[in-house]
């Protein structure tokens, strides 16, 4: 069994933040990862650019540079294999997390692995685990079908195919302007009237003139009802009309959520409506001793309201109230518990 203060469940930029936060302040720290470093942003699509310019996403006080001013998945895979390297984190990829547990004073972790299984115990565990492997299901006939994907690489292997392309935010509008320059046939499905407020500045006249002109094709206020290895049937919200448009390949960009199961068996309060596990946004502490969170796992079901600008904080923030509560765990040098806050400064 391997032993550590701090154990970081997640090698993404915000798992990373808080492993170099902890190599700083001295203090003994583990990232694990079922993948491998910064695994979403491998999984990316070959030419994503970041929303940030390359100084937003630094972690580490290491510099980020980038041939554009918005970086590339390249850029950013170099450049966080550089921020690990350059600090010697304790990063172990190919072990996944099944449970965790509370014992007395710390935590077990047991860990999958590709030939056995090993456990950690560690003080502290930080969730870190983002959302990218959870995708939202459209939960109808046939999304299991193998043509079916809800992660897009490249235009290229649909060339001169017909692909659907669900939803309009980011993703969808990247993927449909991929495979229609890869020389698809491609339409595009939403059940909102319009692109997502979200979509880059940049690329939406792109996207908004390759659907005036006809040569990607929408249907709005429409919803997928079914899915068969030569159709998408779909239904018009507004004249409940029935079509089926002939396809070879659906692209279902339908989003990710993170997923609390682990937490909430450990107890964490997780608000229903939300999905946000309950914390401290100034510590990141939850109300469970030695847990924390760090990244987008605390924003819940909205993807959108945390990312690696706004959350690469965190770990100094955990790291922090770590040291603190460790602080005041410590017997004085006199052998007694430290004197309480409140009286250090009272008169005699």
């Amino acid at each position: 069994m391997d032993q550590t203060e701090l154990l970081v469940i997640g090698a993404g930029p915000c798992g990373l933040a808080v492993g170099v936060a902890a190599k700083k302040a001295g203090v003994p720290c583990v990232l694990l990862d079922r993948r491998t470093i910064v695994s979403t942003i491998e999984r990316y699509p070959l030419s994503m650019t970041f929303f940030s310019t390359p100084a937003r996403i630094e972690i580490g006080n290491i510099p980020f540079i980038a041939s554009h001013e918005k970086p590339t998945r390249r850029d950013g895979l170099i450049y966080y294999r550089r921020v690990a390297e350059h600090y010697g984190l304790d990063i172990r990829p190919a072990e996944e997390v099944v449970d965790v547990v509370r014992e007395s004073g710390g935590y077990r972790v047991d860990v999958r692995r590709q030939h056995d299984e090993k456990v950690y115990r560690a003080d502290a565990v930080v969730f870190a685990t983002g959302y990218y492997d959870n995708p939202n299901f459209l939960r109808v006939p046939g999304e299991e079908l193998p043509h079916v994907v809800h992660y897009f690489s490249e235009g290229h292997p649909y060339w001169r195919r017909r692909v659907v392309v669900i939803g309009a935010g980011n993703s969808s509008v990247d993927a449909a302007l991929e495979c229609w320059r890869a020389g698809a046939v491609t339409t595009l499905v939403h059940f909102g009237d319009g692109f997502d407020r979200t979509v880059k500045a940049w690329v939406l006249p792109d996207i908004v003139n390759r659907v005036k002109e006809g040569s990607i094709g929408v249907r709005w206020r429409s919803r997928v009802r079914a899915i068969t290895p030569t159709e998408v049937e779909i239904v018009s919200d507004e004249t409940g009309a029935v079509e089926c448009l002939p396809t070879d390949a659906v692209l279902a960009m339908t989003g990710y959520h993170a997923d609390t199961t682990m937490l909430q068996r450990l107890g964490a309060p997780v608000d229903p409506g939300t999905g946000i596990p309950a914390h401290d946004e100034a510590t990141m502490a939850t109300p469970l001793p030695g847990i924390y969170l760090a990244g987008v796992i605390a924003s819940g079901n909205d993807a959108n309201r945390l990312f690696i600008e706004n959350s690469r904080g965190h770990g100094e923030l955990i790291v922090r109230d770590l040291l603190g509560k460790k602080r005041t765990r410590m017997p004085s040098a006199s052998g007694s518990a430290p004197e309480p806050a409140s009286s250090r400064h009272a008169s005699p």
